[in-house]
């Protein structure tokens, strides 16, 4: 099977469905939501907007799919979705297991610790011996056990299929800490009753590149995806530069060549816009989350997104 003839497959079945079929978190505050009025937010969400934006012409144009953390890829690889952009983090076994391309990172994270401000813990070590919270097929116990057992220590991971219940474990004691990637830490500290009343701890234990996913089965839906990412770091980059009018020019005229119009960047840009603008929407001060950028800058400013040329 040749790239273009492996294009025309989850590129025609989405144009004919209408939707791109995305796996999201079952609620994760500043990844992906789904707010009281049935509205999908958040980063990943974003960047599911930003793709049936490019395929199918309309950003609304998704099939909204939540998913545990243990199903995550293996619902993708089971073809029954199209993508999944659910903070799942981008490793090698993940790949290589479930027949999977991971498209880009979406967001550079590291596993942190939830922990209440009254506690006086304001180290990893403290909490050795306790019950920790953690959501069950994630990377959370092979990193505790990374991080604890060089030092002689151990904590009683408790796995979880549904993030809520995790977060309820630690909120009602169960467990003395929540153990997760810092960034959703920071979203799901907020719905809290009294987020004041805890605190994520500055220690990070892990590399958590969240990543978009896509199966390997089809190159040119790899290529799409791929690029369609890539474009948000190229327009925060080269905005200022050539204008967004320029950016979405350079980019649309390879198109035709992917399967694409060449209107495709713009009608991203104009449904999320740049990184920038996705992140702090979602993370940053906009949103009430107010996540630093940290690694998530561009390399420009000291981060690891690094733009790809368009031409």
């Amino acid at each position: 099977m040749t790239a273009r003839t492996a294009l025309a497959g989850t590129l025609a079945r989405v144009r004919a469905r209408g939707a791109v079929r995305a796996l999201v978190s079952q609620g994760q505050p500043g990844l992906s939501l789904r707010t009281h009025d049935g509205r999908w937010t958040g980063l990943d969400a974003d960047v599911a907007r930003a793709v049936a934006a490019a395929v199918a012409g309309d950003p609304e144009a998704v099939d909204w799919r939540p998913a545990s953390p243990a199903e995550r890829l293996t619902r993708l690889a089971a073809g029954e979705a199209d993508l999944t952009v659910c903070n799942v983090s981008w490793t090698m076994g993940r790949e290589a297991a479930h027949g999977l391309l991971f498209a880009g990172v979406t967001c550079y994270d590291g596993e942190g610790f939830l922990v209440p401000a009254a506690s006086g813990v304001t180290d990893p070590a403290a909490l050795a011996g306790h019950r920790v919270a953690v959501h069950a097929g994630s990377t959370t116990p092979a990193n505790l056990a990374a991080w604890y057992g060089p030092r002689g220590l151990a904590v009683h991971p408790v796995a979880f299929d549904d993030p809520r219940r995790a977060l309820d474990a630690y909120a009602s004691g169960e467990c003395a800490a929540y153990v997760l990637d810092k960034v959703a830490l920071a979203g799901a500290r907020r719905t809290l009753p009294d987020p004041a009343a805890h605190r994520i701890l500055p220690a990070e234990i892990s590399r958590e590149p969240m990543a978009a996913v896509v199966r390997d089965d089809d190159p040119g839906w790899f290529r799409i995806c791929r690029w369609v990412l890539q474009l948000l770091f190229a327009a925060e980059y080269e905005t200022h530069r050539a204008g967004r009018a320029a950016v979405a020019r350079q980019a649309g005229r390879h198109g035709p060549a992917a399967g694409l119009d060449t209107g495709w960047a713009a009608r991203v840009l104009d449904a999320v816009g740049s990184y920038a603008e996705l992140y702090e929407r979602n993370l940053g001060h906009a949103s009430g989350l107010d996540v630093p950028r940290g690694p998530n800058e561009l390399w420009t400013r000291g981060g690891l997104h690094y733009a790809v040329p368009l031409y």
